[in-house]
């Protein structure tokens, strides 16, 4: 069905019916001119992101039910690197006359499916329609105790450096995913008539390597961490969600904290098919893992006194610790060497910001 068939209220009505609040800050959710929440005693995050087609996300080999879920995902991360709770989503879609409504019941299926598993109402946002594509802007609102609130610039020297999960394998799954999207390429760009390309039948294999595009793809916002951290009674110094790349965001909280760092290489969390694929594609799977970025993943500091029981937690690794600023941000290789930390992930200032981060 074309979406000028339906009408822009109709169409709302339509990807928001039954949609019941789960949290009691929700006092009215979508229907209204705003929606309506309450937060006595409590303060209020908030953290927005934008995503535009053919900058942060390719149609090629990005299923729209998957992108909805990754838009709320990289959302919720960034509500869990201040050790807070998600409560609402908002999510605004321009769409160009290429979508049909069933289009966009895929990409919300995908974003009610994350907001289910996160416990978040989606309370509003709006629908617009775009001559360039398919444009996506979430914002999420959370919440958090005044005294649990984490921010980046509190590590101080002495300080563990903490990594949940592991890295580099949604760069390792985007590598994968562009390598088959160029050879699709030119097989039509081979075949001379229209029949011809109609007749391809182009079936990547990806046997094997199911875990890298569910990184990238399919990301998952550590919930689970920043619950274990509160169960343990541990509450970090600082901390961070990992979506430009462990170099990066390190030298964020080295920078907003006043400090500098050690970095072991040989401790940065890797998964067998990360390391796997590199070799394939001749890359350094230490390099991916520090530049690579997207993979959501939380890097917090803690201290020193905290290392039995941070050393307890489930899928959290202790890569480093937090030094004297004038000793520098410095990775220490396999074989003892000091290279200066460099972030060479992905540059705001030449690209569009995909990480959602709306602090500065």
């Amino acid at each position: 069905m074309q979406i000028s068939e339906l009408g822009e209220f109709a169409l709302i009505e339509r990807l928001t019916a039954d949609l019941h609040p789960q949290n009691t800050s929700t006092v009215k959710a979508v229907g209204d001119d705003c929606a309506v929440l309450q937060y006595p005693e409590t303060q209020i995050l908030t953290t927005t992101d934008m995503l535009m087609e053919g900058i942060h996300f390719d149609l090629v080999y990005t299923p729209l039910r998957h992108l909805g879920y990754k838009s709320a995902m990289v959302n919720f991360s960034d509500i869990y690197a201040m050790n807070g709770t998600p409560r609402q989503l908002l999510v605004s879609v321009a769409v160009s006359s290429r979508f049909a409504v069933e289009d966009l019941d895929e990409f919300y299926a995908g974003l009610r499916l994350a907001c289910q598993r996160h416990g978040v109402d989606l309370v509003g946002g709006d629908t617009s329609a775009s001559l360039t594509g398919l444009a996506v802007s979430i914002t999420v609102i959370g919440e958090a105790a005044a005294q649990n609130v984490v921010y980046r610039s509190g590590a101080h020297d002495t300080d563990l450096i903490c990594c949940s999960g592991n890295l580099g394998a949604a760069y390792m799954g985007l590598q994968l995913m562009e390598r088959e999207k160029g050879i699709y390429l030119s097989q039509i760009k081979q075949a001379k008539t229209e029949e011809a390309r109609r007749a391809i039948d182009f079936q990547p294999d990806f046997s094997g390597r199911e875990y890298l595009l569910e990184r990238f793809l399919k990301p998952e916002a550590r919930r689970d961490i920043a619950e274990a951290l509160q169960t343990a009674g541990i509450r970090p110094t600082a901390m961070i969600d990992i979506s430009d790349g462990l170099s990066s965001e390190l030298l964020h909280l080295c920078r907003q904290s006043g400090v500098g760092c050690r970095v072991f290489e040989e401790r940065i969390p890797l998964d067998y098919q990360t390391a796997v694929a590199a070799e394939e594609f001749n890359f350094n799977v230490s390099t991916c893992a520090l530049n690579g970025g997207e993979d959501y993943e939380l890097l917090f500091t803690v201290p020193l006194t905290d290392h039995d029981r941070v050393a307890a937690l489930e899928d959290v690794k202790i890569i480093g610790h937090i030094t004297r600023p004038e000793l520098g941000a410095r990775l220490v290789t396999r074989d003892g060497n000091e290279f200066e930390l460099q972030a060479q992930g992905w540059n705001a200032a030449k690209h569009d910001n995909t990480d959602g981060d709306n602090r500065p």
